[in-house]
């Protein structure tokens, strides 16, 4: 159905010269409608894009068509992963699971380190996990730790998010990574190793500073209602240590073990990589989960089946509006896709004569800026590029991780995934811009920064 709908650089009449300029002010009505009139974000969004359509010459009768395929596009892939990590955070929340892993690192760290510890952890898990299933996984355990030390939300949940956010641009087997080390025929693993020298110090220095930042400081979000448990357990009250960081880590072990299976088996029909595959998908990896939690944290422990399934309700009440909301910023997304935005940017970047790294970069930050979809925007920005890395003696692995950092920068209302940390955080669209939007972007200069530092070291060492 979307094949056979045409684009404006394949016949849709007056395209418009400017189209930067079109996303630059449907982002300021966007935030008018949000700020000034208290327009709710899913009408919102679903304003400017039908308005955004019209401009860019999308036939009237063909935008309803473009809105849902979004919308559909983008519910489709965050759905099933968001609601079921909630129901998962939601059964260990309140059944004290994810408070006995809270103790326990305040026990580790001290209250004074939490931050270093959420940011471990999320590095360790964020490694193979995409964004959004390590993000509704660990979030419980930062939403408790709030509860129980009383500090603000960001201190403890912004270097989680930007752990995490570091780890799904940069490093393979995360989808952007995997996609042009492809494309530029880079070896994953390498990627992966140089990636790590840069992802690691990079993502941890903007954690660690980002929530001590004045700016950052001054809000003080509540937390979100029904996506956490307002009960503080005692000790007894609480499952044990084993079963509850168990329960936690079993979608990682999933997720991973059928990253390595693709990397010992990659190409070959063994059914050992075939069921890797399927039980490491991130739906059925949760899946899987929530039918261990709510045996694990039900019946195990004296609390009946009703009594989860109470749980799973409020978690799945409490993500209606979100998914609505990331559901509307997909159909936001395709209509500045369907625009012809991305060719435009393709045509206007062909020829520059910059550094092949650079303007890898370079092409992948201005398409996050205008379209929000970082896959959109690695994998144009690759196919930009891709042509110049024969004679430019680039090392493949620092293209990929060029363009991976580029396409992490300028997270704004046109990202989905920014409607997520927004609404997670229960943060007003100027907050999020203020917190996430310059985190994203501090992240894709120093990550840059480090590519082109690791390229100098990889000539000096090849000479």
């Amino acid at each position: 159905m979307g094949g056979e709908r045409a684009s404006p650089g394949r016949g849709f009449e007056g395209e418009l010269k400017v189209p930067l300029l079109v996303v630059g002010i449907s982002v300021l009505v966007l935030l008018l409608l949000m700020t000034r009139l208290k327009l709710n974000g899913f009408a919102a969004l679903l304003l400017v894009a039908v308005g955004v359509a019209l401009v860019q010459g999308i036939p009237v009768a063909e935008i309803s068509e473009v809105l849902a395929e979004g919308i559909g596009g983008q519910i489709g892939d965050t759905m099933l992963t968001i609601g079921l990590g909630a129901m998962v955070g939601r059964v260990m929340g309140d059944s004290g699971a994810a408070q006995r892993i809270a103790d326990r690192l305040l026990s580790a760290f001290g209250p004074r380190w939490v931050q270093v510890a959420m940011v471990v952890a999320a590095m360790l898990i964020g490694v193979t996990m995409f964004y959004e299933v390590a993000f509704v996984i660990i979030v419980p355990v930062a939403f408790t730790l709030v509860r129980v030390t009383g500090a603000n939300l960001l201190w403890v949940g912004l270097p989680m998010s930007i752990a995490l956010s570091t780890m799904h641009s940069f490093l393979p087997p995360h989808p952007g990574p995997t996609a042009v080390a492809a494309t530029f025929e880079a070896s994953a693993g390498l990627t992966l190793f140089y990636g790590l020298f840069i992802a690691v110090p990079a993502g941890a220095l903007i954690a660690l500073v980002w929530p001590r930042l004045p700016f950052v400081r001054r809000m003080n979000p509540e937390l979100p209602k029904g996506l956490v448990s307002e009960r503080v357990f005692e000790d007894d009250e609480m499952p044990g240590m084993g079963w509850s960081l168990f329960v936690a880590l079993f979608p990682v072990v999933l997720i991973a073990g059928a990253a390595v299976a693709d990397m010992v088996w990659a190409g070959s029909e063994s059914p050992v990589l075939h069921t890797a595959e399927f039980i490491g998908s991130a739906p059925i990896a949760l899946l899987l989960t929530l039918l261990l939690a709510m045996w694990a944290f039900g019946p195990r422990i004296g609390r009946s089946l009703g009594e989860v399934a109470g749980s799973c309700t409020s978690a799945a009440s409490a993500m209606a509006m979100i998914l609505l909301v990331i559901g509307a910023g997909g159909a936001f997304k395709q209509v500045l896709i369907d625009g012809g935005i991305s060719d435009y940017i393709k045509d206007v970047t062909d020829g520059w004569s910059i550094s092949p790294l650079l303007l890898a970069w370079l092409i992948a930050a201005i398409l996050r800026i205008a379209l929000g979809s970082a896959t959109v925007a690695v994998v144009t920005a690759s196919g930009v590029v891709l042509p110049l890395l024969a004679g430019s003696g680039a090392h493949p692995e620092m293209m990929v991780l060029a363009v991976s950092c580029g396409s992490i920068a300028f997270s704004h209302v046109n990202d989905p995934g920014f409607w997520m940390f927004k609404e997670y955080f229960n943060l007003s669209v100027i907050d999020a811009i203020k917190a996430r939007t310059t985190y994203t972007t501090t992240l894709a200069v120093l990550g840059l920064g480090g590519v082109l530092a690791m390229e100098g070291v990889l000539d000096a060492l090849s000479l």
